[in-house]
């Protein structure tokens, strides 16, 4: 056990090994569809050795996969979690996980987001932190989850020196819904000045939205939940709540939109893409080769796509110009089945393109910005994941050991390599606030490819970037 001394009281956490650990420290308190309120401190020691419970959630594949299955679910789940080397004055770079998870699932507790290995290697303190989903959330235009993670960020400012942190240098980092909630924290005018860099890993900028799409949300949400107001919504069970969202998650194409970071509210005022643009933090962003093979793999219907259900799906994004979108495709992945050639068009749309054009966007205002690509496929189902979606996660964390990370990744003796160089990509940025590779520009697009043998390439995949440009 060990003990420090906190501004908002003595907190109790772990030694372990080389780190000592803080399990589910409370830095908000909030009640349904309101904004949360920083603690002010608590009574006598806090007892931070067990995490805390997560927000309400239909845990899905992804979930359960990661361990969180077996977290408690409550509305009162604003906690976070800290990693540090030594409760001391060094003054370590910090580095703030937002996780994913679709703005519907996820946690910060989630065992492969345990940052003691990081916080070990590289002399930082780590920060997980769980912020509200769904309908508890991002109902219409409340942007509540968005509104915990910048009262996060103010708890950390306040306490993080005693646990051996610099607030002056704060990193976000997050995956999937986390790196899109780390490019909407760069939109957010209130979390100006509460991290100094940030990192985005496959963001799902798709899933962002304006006030128009966030109110047609709500409405659609307030129908199958069969009230007819956000008052009388505050009402319903949990369970209420929960069945409502998983219906309107069913429609793919509302759902995905259906609760996220919100433009044109009192949070964020402007579009979040051209206010994140014109942010000088310094930024990396990246993705995976194969995102969309993290979904499309088991899923039966899409392996049985044919050239003519192939056709067809690029028709729909390319027109006339599909005859030629399919041959880019199939000289970029020349052994790709029909259905693997689906999978690396989506990936682009969904994933790549986005990121690509956000890019472009912050070179045109001339802020700083890095990208990479992470190419190392698992070895894991017969290959059949290839380099998909969330496959960089225990590269991240430098956590290949943990359970159930090898049913995901594979065995491969090269993983070591390449969590060695991925983490310590990650690190080196947050302390320093320039990435060890040039800055992306619309001369070279230098982009870092991270792989068994990692190198500095200059616009990869050059023709599928330009079948996209006019889109």
């Amino acid at each position: 056990m060990t003990l420090v001394q906190t501004p908002f009281g003595p907190i109790r956490g772990l030694d372990r090994d080389a780190t000592q650990v803080f399990k589910g420290i409370r830095f908000a308190t909030s009640q349904r569809f309101a904004e949360p309120q920083l603690v002010t401190g608590w009574d006598g020691e806090y007892d931070a050795t067990a995490y805390q419970a997560q927000c309400h959630q239909t845990p899905g594949m992804m979930e359960q996969m990661l361990g969180e299955g077996s977290l408690v679910m409550s509305e009162d789940c604003l906690f976070l979690n800290v990693y540090t080397p030594a409760c001391d004055n060094n003054r370590r770079p910090v580095l703030v996980w937002i996780h994913g998870g679709a703005f519907v699932n996820g946690s910060g507790s989630t065992p492969w987001y345990d940052g003691s290995a990081l916080a070990q290697r590289s002399d930082v303190v780590v920060v997980t932190i769980n912020y509200r989903l769904g309908a508890f959330g991002y109902l219409g235009d409340l942007n509540l989850g968005t509104h915990d993670q910048i009262v996060a960020l103010q708890w950390v400012q306040q306490a993080i020196a005693s646990f051996g942190g610099d607030a002056d240098n704060v990193t976000i980092f997050g995956e999937s819904a986390g790196g899109s909630a780390v490019v909407s924290l760069l939109a957010a005018p209130s979390a100006g000045g509460l991290f100094h860099r940030a990192w985005a890993m496959s963001p799902s900028i798709a899933q962002l939205r304006n006030a128009q799409r966030g109110a047609e949300a709500e409405a659609q949400f307030l129908a199958t939940a069969g009230v007819s107001s956000r008052i009388e919504a505050a009402a319903l069970s949990p369970e209420a709540m929960l069945t409502a969202q998983q219906e309107l998650l069913k429609d793919v194409g509302a759902g995905f939109s259906g609760f996220s970071p919100t433009s044109n509210t009192d949070l964020i005022p402007t579009s979040i893409r051209s206010a994140a643009s014109a942010n000088p933090t310094p930024f990396v962003l990246g993705t995976t080769r194969d995102e969309m093979q993290m979904f499309t793999t088991f899923n039966p219907e899409h392996s049985k796509i044919d050239e003519a259900g192939l056709k067809s799906l690029f028709a729909h994004r390319f027109g006339d110009e599909t005859p030629a979108a399919l041959a880019a495709y199939r000289e970029h992945r020349p052994k790709a089945s029909n259905a693997l050639l689906a999978s690396a068009m989506l990936t682009d749309e969904v994933f790549r393109v986005p990121a690509w054009r956000l890019a472009e966007a912050r070179h045109a205002t001339g802020t700083a910005t890095w990208m990479y690509w992470f190419t190392w496929a698992s070895t894991a189902f017969g290959g059949a994941l290839g380099s998909c979606h969330a496959l960089d996660i225990p590269f991240a964390f430098h956590n290949l050991h943990r359970k159930g990370v090898n049913a995901f990744t594979g065995d491969s003796d090269d993983r070591t390599a390449i969590a060695d160089s991925y983490a310590d990509a990650i690190t080196a940025f947050a302390r320093e606030g320039s990435a060890s590779w040039p800055a992306y520009t619309l001369d070279n697009r230098t982009t870092l490819k991270f792989d068994a043998t990692s190198a500095v390439v200059h616009d990869p995949e050059q023709s599928l970037r330009s079948l996209w440009a006019a889109r």
